[in-house]
């Protein structure tokens, strides 16, 4: 998961002008069945309830996000158990092998790791500019190759590097990019301009994602791509894109992905593109400009690029873990419930505590999708669909546990009819309102707000999530940029007991003090009345959604369609 706390901010502000309804009915507090130190996981037997409880909740997480389990990382003793563990617990509840004879879906793993020697630089006249590793640029390969090497190579800046027809966009046209590098902004015009008309104003469109540049430059037989970074452009700084590239990073092999790689893909900081545009005669604020207008022709450079990648590579494979039950009328139809179980490990070099427990990023989320497989496993009428159970892997590595799902689906993506998300569930107790990221793209919202309002609860769009992109940036993603309904959902910040600023200063505590560290653990004091309505509703989505009675739709405008 991301940093969530510009979203909270911003909805702090809105909590405040709305009226509150009604306060939800009370939910038991959270059952004081685990008071045992928080990294130890449970012992002995426990008797879980077909129920949705929180002792049942806090038991999962509590064994998911125990030291014994090591932060849950991919291809460590952490993964091992973790995949027991969960099997276990499909077994019991009665959910059968989601593929085929096996709870197990294997995913192949490359992994790249960038070497200090690295270069990179530009010619500026007679004189070699070379730019610092980490401080000015980072650069990676997908491509299998080991090293690189692209000497004195063309570069042209394409703007913001998206081709949109609907939006009557094409950074590329006229231009020829065929073994080129290509420098480009990240983002999309909408931002720059602020105009609703232009993409999608300041909301954030797929086109924006640093990924979709890598996507579309590729397509177009690009040797690479230089994303040129801007901390309002990208919503974080960048320390994140240094930290994020700077050790290692996992891709599917070559042979699992269709179409040609670039040779090299990275970012340039704002003061290293300025000095590169500067040595071809262009100033980077006013290419700014011209890229954000309609039109905007690409700009060929006459600095040349000497790129000199070095890498260690490792082929390895990591698991999804995939459970079904099948429907009783119309079992070739799927709803999907997933959360990722991975984290991100232990890190030995670290002194003091260096397992990264990742209590609420994600074992809240696996716990969650663990409980409502038991509710439907015990509701009556039995689901007339197919209910599945995807806890995919490698969500921290660029969603590719669920990109393999949907590449390879237990069950074709035509049939399935709609998916819901669970990842770093809040825990801050009631609250008045759940936020939906990605609200207004199916009729899946309406199913929801259904749900809340029976709990005296209002579901509306997190406005941060839709000025950062969150939406593209959890496992759902996969799925809906195939054109499945999709809803990823969550407790807002509109707290019962302290209104918008308890649940802004809660949000504001967790994402300073432990999101992604190794703080992030598991606590008998935890308030999970909010989990609990969270997934009261979730489960009444799901429940209508089995039923087989109703098919959600994409709502005009969705970013995808099928």
């Amino acid at each position: 998961m991301r940093s969530i706390l510009l979203s909270f901010v911003l909805l702090a502000l809105a909590a405040c002008q709305r009226e509150a309804p009604a306060p939800a009915a009370p939910v038991a507090p959270p059952a004081p069945a685990v008071m045992r130190p928080v990294t130890t996981p449970p012992q002995g037997d426990h008797a879980f309830d077909a129920a949705i409880t929180p002792g049942d909740f806090a038991w999962h997480v509590q064994k998911l996000a125990s030291d014994e389990f090591e932060g849950r990382a991919p291809g460590s003793l952490g993964e091992r158990l973790t995949k027991g563990y969960l099997q276990e617990q499909f077994e019991r509840i009665g959910i059968r092998p989601g593929n085929g004879s096996s709870y197990l879906q294997s995913v192949p793993m490359l992994s790249v790791v960038t070497t200090p020697e690295t270069r990179l630089s530009f010619k500026q006249g007679e004189e070699t500019v070379a730019l610092r590793l980490g401080e000015d640029f980072v650069l990676s390969s997908r491509g299998g190759k080991a090293d690189v090497a692209a000497p004195a190579s063309a570069a042209v800046f394409v703007g913001y590097g998206i081709s949109a027809p609907d939006q009557g966009w094409d950074d590329y046209a006229n231009v020829d990019v065929k073994g080129k590098v290509v420098v480009v902004l990240i983002n999309d015009p909408g931002l720059a301009t602020n105009d609703p008309t232009v993409f999608k104003g300041a909301t954030l469109t797929y086109p924006g994602r640093w990924t979709y540049k890598f996507e579309e430059a590729a397509r177009r037989g690009a040797l690479g791509c230089l994303i040129v970074h801007d901390t309002p452009g990208a919503a974080y700084g960048w320390d994140v894109v240094r930290s994020s590239w700077g050790g290692e990073r996992h891709f599917l092999p070559r042979d699992q992905v269709a179409g040609p790689p670039l040779e090299f893909e990275g970012w340039l900081s704002g003061e290293a593109a300025a000095k590169l545009l500067g040595a071809a005669g262009e100033d980077l604020a006013a290419l700014r400009k011209a890229a954000a207008t309609r039109g905007f022709q690409a700009r060929p450079l006459s600095a040349p690029i000497d790129v000199d990648l070095r890498t260690t590579l490792r082929y390895s494979r990591s698991d999804n873990v995939i459970g079904v039950l099948p429907g009783t009328t119309q079992p070739d139809q799927a709803v999907v419930v997933m959360a990722h179980w991975d984290h991100l490990g232990r890190h030995d070099g670290e002194a003091g505590d260096n397992i990264y427990n990742g209590a609420r990023d994600n074992a809240s989320g696996v716990a969650g999708v663990l409980e409502l497989a038991e509710a439907y496993a015990r509701q009556q009428p039995a689901p007339a669909r197919s209910m599945v159970f995807l806890l995919p892997t490698l969500e921290e590595s660029m969603l590719l546990g669920s990109q393999y799902y949907v590449e390879h689906p237990t069950v074709p993506i035509e049939q399935t009819v709609a998916a819901i998300n669970l990842d770093d569930l809040p825990i801050r107790g009631r609250t008045r309102d759940m936020l939906v990221i990605g609200h207004g793209e199916s009729e899946l919202d309406d199913l929801l707000a259904e749900a809340a309002k029976a709990q005296g609860r209002v579901v509306g769009p997190d406005l941060g999530s839709l000025l950062s992109g969150f939406y593209f940036r959890s496992d759902h993603f996969n799925f809906a940029r195939r054109g499945v309904p999709v809803l990823y959902a969550r407790s807002g910040i509109d707290q019962v007991n302290g209104g918008p600023d308890a649940g802004k200063a809660e949000e504001a505590e967790y994402v300073k003090n432990r999101y992604h560290k190794p703080t992030d653990q598991f606590s008998p004091d935890w308030d999970l009345s909010g989990v609990m309505l969270d997934l009261a509703a979730l489960q009444q989505v799901g429940r209508r959604l089995g039923s087989g009675e109703f098919t959600p739709r994409l709502k005009p405008g969705a970013e995808f369609s099928r």
